[in-house]
């Protein structure tokens, strides 16, 4: 089993892609992880047109959740799709950072049709992987390796890859320690494969409940990431707190305007320091996540968005955000 890069490795990766900027992506016209990489839902049209979009804004790395319920349905597809993504991505200079683990929001999926959104509901039908009762129950662990490590080992050495997001949020909806084993088991899974790629996983609270996950996080990560959708004041504590670990910081979701976090407030700080910048969300879709995480249902779409970027006929929310994107990215001018 391969061990933790040290900081000097992480370092010469970084330094070899450049200043990571972009964002967390879904298609618009999918509700969740299934709806984006089902055969039948997978949408390439639109996901070619919206990668253009993260393109004309110069972004070079996107975020992107699997789910191991598409391993389980349709192993072989999933990697014919991941791979057909990639290579979409790739024509735009755009890498990956695939997310195989989730503890956000339902706690039961299912393959095949997924259901309509819940309207003005915030993410009303994304999903978690493997979902608590799978969390807690080793069991049925061996599947979930099998998952990590089958699509590991067909993209170890993939250079369209940039990294491996191991498990978003661990601990959220309620479970706070006891993601703690499948979050030490899931970096252990991907040691024994020894990708090319990093490792990470990141903090996103700072609560007691959450020592020991966090702990885990920062004992493991390659590259250490982490969330943050506060003021810029905020942001810079946990700046400083996670520069003292020497190793590159990424941030791997940040952007709630009502919160006073944003683009002209945060991506210049973010550059400035040579953090990795991913904010949530490119086209306001069927996860909906324009909408606060408060919504309540039916409510009209907020005159300030939360999430997002563009609408789905690619005219940005707000022309300055695009504007502001594009210089700091270097992006070539729009003609």
């Amino acid at each position: 089993m391969s061990h933790r890069w040290s900081p000097e490795a992480a370092w010469h990766w970084t330094e070899q892609h450049g200043w990571p900027v972009g964002c967390n992506f879904t298609p618009s016209s999918a509700c969740n992880q299934l709806e984006f990489w089902q055969a039948e839902t997978f949408d390439t049209p639109t996901i070619a047109r919206e990668l253009d979009l993260a393109e004309s804004l110069g972004f070079n790395l996107l975020r992107v959740y699997l789910h191991d319920l598409l391993w389980k349905s349709d192993a072989t597809g999933l990697l014919d799709r991941i791979d057909q993504f990639l290579a979409l991505a790739d024509e735009r200079n755009i890498a990956i950072l695939f997310v195989f683990f989730d503890d956000c929001w339902s706690n039961y999926a299912f393959p095949g049709a997924q259901p309509q959104p819940r309207p003005g509901i915030h993410n009303s039908q994304w999903l978690q992987s493997p979902g608590a009762r799978h969390v807690i129950n080793a069991d049925v662990w061996p599947q979930l390796q099998n998952y990590v490590q089958g699509v590991m080992q067909h993209f170890r050495d993939d250079r369209r890859i940039y990294g491996w997001d191991l498990y978003n949020e661990p601990g959220n909806e309620g479970l706070l320690g006891n993601s703690l084993g499948l979050l030490e088991a899931v970096y252990q899974w991907a040691r024994e494969v020894n990708p090319s790629q990093p490792l990470t996983t990141g903090p996103f609270r700072w609560t007691d409940g959450f020592k020991a996950i966090n702990d885990c996080h920062l004992a493991n990560a390659d590259i250490i990431s982490f969330h943050n959708y506060e003021v810029l004041e905020v942001t810079q504590g946990i700046v400083n707190t996670l520069t003292e670990f020497g190793r590159p910081l990424l941030c791997t979701e940040y952007m709630a305007r009502p919160a006073g976090c944003r683009f002209d407030t945060h991506l210049p700080y973010f550059k400035e320091q040579n953090i990795g910048a991913l904010n949530w969300g490119l086209v306001a879709g069927k996860i909906q996540t324009q909408f606060p995480w408060e919504a309540q249902p039916g409510q009209d779409e907020p005159p300030l968005w939360f999430h997002d970027i563009f609408r789905k006929d690619g005219t940005p929310y707000l022309d300055a955000e695009v504007e502001l994107i594009r210089k700091l990215t270097d992006a070539p001018t729009q003609g």
